[in-house]
């Protein structure tokens, strides 16, 4: 379902036992992934095009890779009611990482559906301070009339994760006998961390309601003898559309430890002895729209939409309450200005969208919004996408191209804010990007090639200061990925190769190569059983990563550490017989064997060292 119109797109229903044990692994949510090292725990896509954009509420962006979101979140239309529970655990009593999932939907009707989900991780992390607990959970809905349709989701997570601030001296890892007076063998939890008593809580909570009439005409089917009238179809022409979206957002940071506080952190401006804070942001949305849908003639070869979106923003920061006063402890860092605790925005913007998705000769998608009034007034976003498929050789081949330009405001956080370790004011322009690429997939060859190319200017970031910075001369970027499968009866060799390059290494640093390399082989026992045994690599090369600030679990740039250069392994067994999915696997195999020991994918954040863990996951249908 797209947004804000709510257009709809097919989608599958993840039931497959292929790769189920990557989806349980630290670093497999990218090719290359800077993250603290934990399951479940913040990280941020080195691989640029697959990045997302800094979004309204800065503290989310970390986590954007576990928490519940509308664009990926599917409505179901199952008929039987269908029932989907996950369960996955390892890494022992000390290290546990356990995950554990359900969903349901069922239809009321042909046409009316109800389900809700849950998903729970619950991860206390290989090395000290490093737990995470994260919780999230959904109810939806969906009614799909001749005239009528309706998609509701309420959705709702809480995520609490410690923060350790990163070990104390990476030779724990790189070269243990160094600091432990030539004791080899390491106890992770026992490595000692900057941060021992912090801790992350992000909270939030969303409510979207897609409305949609269609005003239409009903299509008879008239059997050719009798002339009697069989059936009817309705052809809707045009609908009505109306979208409301409400989101609550809030991160809070607590440090319990007022010396490890003052001391990790350069600046201390508002309190001494530990911290306590809360930064909140909502947002409600209307957008009202008008949709000529395509098909409903044969001249009609696409749909075309336009709409209006009303959005009313607040953000909350924490109350200065040293400015002005009469006497300040002289060890606190002198503020250098005042922000306002509450800020609002009533913004206004226009749009429009064609789109084609019928036929499989040429299909295409369009669209443009621009930011009339408030925060976003003088903003553009167009962006667009087209397709075409050929026969060859037997087989389909498809050819996409793809584009956007984007001229974007940051969020309020970034031109200001206030808490006990960092208070700016910043003068930032709006950002400009530029980006078109295509790809070309060919099924028969098992390949696929992806180009594209990017220009940003006034690219908005976090400096090595960590506050927020922007560079005014234009950056590029090109990417070039390239996969190549290959299949010989049982055996099967998965490969994807990733090229980057940044024309401002000093701003934007990113790996030049990732390289993600699956061979397993494919077979079934007894044509119940079927078996997916296999191992996999994953590869980047060194570069000077981001690292991570904790009291604003956001990224920041950094010129000391490079980190990348190693190779991260896992030997698993994929299952699946009849409804039931299961695995087991032993992940970081190649620890201690080969690949290199510097597993930092992130400056003093260690990625998790060898660990089994199992899984299952059952279909049920009622």
């Amino acid at each position: 379902m797209g947004d804000p119109l709510g257009e709809h797109y097919d989608a599958d229903i993840d039931t497959t036992h292929i790769d189920y044990a990557q989806r349980f692994t630290t670093w497999n949510r990218s090719d290359a992934w800077a993250a603290t090292g934990n399951y479940g725990s913040v990280g941020q896509n080195q691989i640029f095009f697959d990045r997302e954009i800094l979004s309204e509420f800065i503290f989310d962006d970390s986590q954007m890779a576990w928490l519940p979101s509308v664009e990926n979140h599917q409505f179901f239309n199952t008929r039987i009611p269908m029932t989907i529970v996950g369960y996955s655990t390892g890494g022992g009593q000390q290290a546990t990482q356990d995950r554990t999932s359900a969903l349901f939907s069922g239809n009321i009707d042909r046409k009316s559906a109800v389900g809700g989900a849950i998903d729970y991780i619950y991860s206390k992390g290989s090395y000290n301070a490093q737990a995470d607990k994260d919780f999230s959970w959904k109810l939806f809905g969906s009614h799909m009339g001749d005239r009528y349709e309706f998609q509701g989701l309420f959705q709702n997570y809480n995520f609490l994760n410690k923060e350790s601030g990163g070990i104390n001296d990476d030779r724990y890892i790189t070269n243990p006998p160094e600091v432990q007076g030539g004791e080899t063998k390491v106890d992770n939890k026992s490595i000692p961390v900057r941060l021992s008593e912090a801790h992350s809580k992000l909270v939030g909570t969303q409510l979207y309601l897609n409305n949609r009439y269609k005003v239409g005409f009903y299509k008879y089917e008239r059997d050719s003898i009798t002339d009697t009238i069989v059936g009817k179809t309705y052809v809707p022409v045009t609908s009505f559309i109306w979208t409301f979206d409400f989101k609550k957002h809030s991160h809070r940071f607590i440090n319990g430890n007022g010396y490890e506080d003052t001391t990790f952190f350069k600046n201390t401006y508002l309190t001494l002895g530990g911290t306590d804070e809360k930064t909140e942001y909502w947002r409600m949305r209307n957008t009202i729209g008008v949709s000529m849908l395509e098909g409903f003639h044969k001249w009609a070869k696409f749909g075309l939409s336009v709409y209006a979106t009303h959005e009313l923003k607040k953000y909350k920061q924490i109350l200065d309450t040293i400015s002005g006063a009469e006497t300040v402890d002289e060890r606190l860092t002198p503020i250098p200005v005042a922000i306002a605790q509450n800020t609002t925005y009533n913004d206004i913007s226009v749009g429009g969208q064609i789109i084609k998705q019928q036929g499989s000769l040429l299909n295409y998608e369009a669209s443009a919004e621009f930011g009339l009034t408030g925060s976003i007034k003088g903003e553009v976003d167009i962006e667009g996408e087209i397709s075409t498929r050929f026969k060859l050789w037997k087989d389909t081949v498809t050819l996409r191209g793809y584009g956007y330009f984007i001229n974007t405001g940051p969020s309020l956080f970034m031109y200001e804010y206030v808490s006990n370790h960092f208070i700016w004011e910043k003068d930032l322009e709006l950002e400009k990007r530029f980006r078109v690429g295509g790809e070309l997939t060919v099924p028969f060859t098992g390949t696929r090639v992806n180009v594209g190319y990017e220009t940003i200017k006034n690219y908005t970031y976090f400096g090595e200061d960590a506050t927020p910075a922007q560079c005014s001369s234009p950056i590029h970027v090109l990417s070039l990925t390239a996969e190549q499968n290959f299949s010989f009866g049982p055996f099967n060799w998965d490969n994807r190769l990733t090229y980057q390059t940044s024309s401002n290494e000093q701003v934007l640093s990113l790996p030049k190569f990732a390289l993600y390399s699956n061979m397993y082989f494919c077979f079934s026992i007894a044509r119940v059983l079927h078996v997916q045994l296999g191992v996999d690599c994953n590869y980047y090369t060194s570069y000077y990563a981001p690292t991570y600030n904790p009291a604003m679990m956001t990224f920041y740039n950094q010129r000391e550490v490079k980190c990348g250069n190693f190779a991260m392994m896992n030997v698993y067994a994929n299952f699946r017989m009849k409804r039931a999915r299961f695995f087991v696997s032993y992940q970081h195999a190649n620890k201690g064997l080969f690949g290199g020991k510097n597993y930092f994918s992130m400056p003093h954040y260690p990625l998790n060292p060898a660990r089994f863990q199992l899984g299952v996951c059952v279909d049920f249908v009622n």
